[in-house]
């Protein structure tokens, strides 16, 4: 099961992070470094681009937790291996010593923008190039979620014989951390209620079994969907906790940072099809994902967390 507690990152400060980016791709691919610049990164990672004397671009990823590197370098491969659409290729992975205190990996750099950066930035994307965006993106997607395996869980280790035998207790240890978590005033009475009324009603949002474990992305957002300038997809990156998982796992993510307006989780379900209770489903996978985010991080968004507790309240009141 995935571990629900708060992490602290590893220090890092990014004058540090330029001169080991250096060192590491110096010492790995025996190549000096002559522009390092920093991309930008979340609680746990930072990244950098860096251009080589050779005039090639890659990436250099700074892991701030510990036992990230695996997993991460692992998925970045599998994935890779499965959806027509490029994700980076992995050209080193580098354990922390004492030369470079800290995890990191290097990867090809994937030409563009993010679409979430890019469509911020466009005054206009007309609605047949937004159609050719959202079905290109389902479409990848949906060859990733035709790898399966014979059991559900971690990429690395997958071992359970159902989905609820991985997923439930992942989410009943993230109920029982917001409980702790209200108590200390960290987290709301509006979240904290919403979070009870959905989880007295786990076995009716999940009462339809899941048969097929399917190779998920974990966090496929406009974030990270790369697009050239003229809105074309040019890659995918960052994958958070793949798995072996219920495919509508995936689509949750969809309706983040305006995935809304490209209609990606309606293309998905009209395109590939959805259980009864599809709806419903990820309004709990995303307010849990979002809550276990927070306890992660310590760090509460309340412009994604806000949302996510009304969509949920709204679809309990149908069930």
């Amino acid at each position: 099961m995935i571990q629900v507690e708060r992490i602290q990152p590893i220090p890092l400060e990014e004058e540090e992070a330029v001169e080991y980016a250096k060192q590491a791709v110096s010492e790995q691919m025996e190549l000096n470094a002559t522009k390092v610049k920093y991309l930008g990164g979340g609680s746990f990672g930072m990244a950098f681009g860096v251009e080589l004397e050779n005039k090639s671009q890659i990436v250099v990823k700074f892991l701030r937790a510990n036992d990230m590197l695996e997993k991460e370098v692992f998925d970045l491969k599998l994935l890779g291996e499965y959806c027509p659409i490029k994700f980076p290729k992995v050209l080193f992975a580098r354990k922390a010593d004492e030369i470079i205190p800290i995890d990191c990996y290097a990867m090809d750099k994937i030409d563009g923008k993010s679409a979430f950066i890019s469509s911020l930035k466009k005054l206009f994307i007309s609605k047949r190039k937004k159609r050719i965006f959202a079905d290109n993106v389902v479409s990848a997607l949906h060859e990733v979620h035709a790898h399966t395996s014979d059991k559900f869980g971690d990429t690395l280790c997958p071992n359970c014989d159902t989905w609820l035998d991985y997923y439930k207790p992942f989410a009943q240890a993230i109920m029982d951390k917001a409980e702790q978590m209200y108590q200390t005033h960290e987290i709301s009475e509006k979240i904290i209620t919403t979070m009870r009324s959905a989880w007295s009603k786990f076995d009716k949002i999940f009462s339809e079994e899941v048969t097929e474990a399917c190779l998920i992305h974990g966090d496929l957002n406009l974030a990270n969907i790369m697009v050239d300038n003229n809105f074309e997809i040019s890659g995918f990156i960052d994958p958070l906790n793949s798995a072996y998982a219920d495919r509508e796992y995936d689509l949750f993510q969809f309706d983040n940072l305006m995935g809304k307006r490209f209609a990606l989780r309606k293309t998905y379900i009209n395109k590939y099809g959805a259980s009864k209770n599809c709806h419903s489903k990820c309004a709990f996978y995303g307010l849990w994902n979002e809550v276990y985010c927070y306890i992660k991080s310590g760090i509460l968004v309340n412009i994604v967390m806000n949302p996510l507790v009304k969509n949920m309240k709204k679809l309990l009141a149908k069930l």
